[in-house]
């Protein structure tokens, strides 16, 4: 496969970044980077707060309202679109909804190639790195080392509780001719 559209799936904290980085060192061509994170940090302030939006609890779980899933579907389409137009991207994401929020993308994405890659990690290692980056709520990371994962089919699979954000996307690329 000549895939044009990389999805990195996996929780909070697991590595997921860092591999994005990595890709765009060891890939030949240039890819451009998005994630859930650049849809969240474009939202005005006050989608962040819950409600309509994205909210964070103190317990580290997320929820998602319906603005903040009119905005996502936009997103979406919108990333889409780059590809049709020529660009190789990589998606940087959190299916919070496992398989519902995979099938989103596969919507979008239709008729593309895409390699969608498991991004897993322990969920212990997970909130330690949580813990390290001080940016996440506590919790988060290993509220979501599974539930991302729930009925999420891939193409393939790296443990960064095992390997390295390098190794991870010299296994990645190998799968991108």
């Amino acid at each position: 496969m000549t895939a044009q559209v990389i999805v990195l799936n996996g929780g909070s904290s697991s590595g997921k970044s860092g591999i994005v980085r990595c890709l765009q060192g060891v890939l030949a061509q240039a890819w451009l980077a998005v994630g859930v994170d650049t849809l969240v940090d474009a939202m005005p302030a006050a989608m962040r707060d819950g409600g309509a939006g994205i909210g964070f609890g103190a317990d580290g779980a997320v929820s998602v309202g319906a603005g903040f899933r009119e905005l996502e579907a936009a997103w979406i389409e919108g990333v889409a679109a780059m590809v049709r137009a020529g660009a190789r991207v990589i998606v940087d994401e959190v299916f919070l909804g496992g398989a519902a929020s995979q099938e989103r993308w596969r919507t979008a994405l239709a008729g593309l190639p895409v390699l969608w890659v498991g991004v897993r990690c322990d969920a212990e290692v997970a909130a330690g790195r949580e813990m390290a980056r001080g940016d996440r709520v506590a919790g988060m990371a290993a509220a979501q080392a599974e539930l991302v994962h729930r009925g999420v089919v891939y193409d393939l699979e790296v443990d960064t509780a095992r390997a390295e954000a390098l190794e991870c996307a010299r296994l990645i690329a190998a799968h991108v001719p």
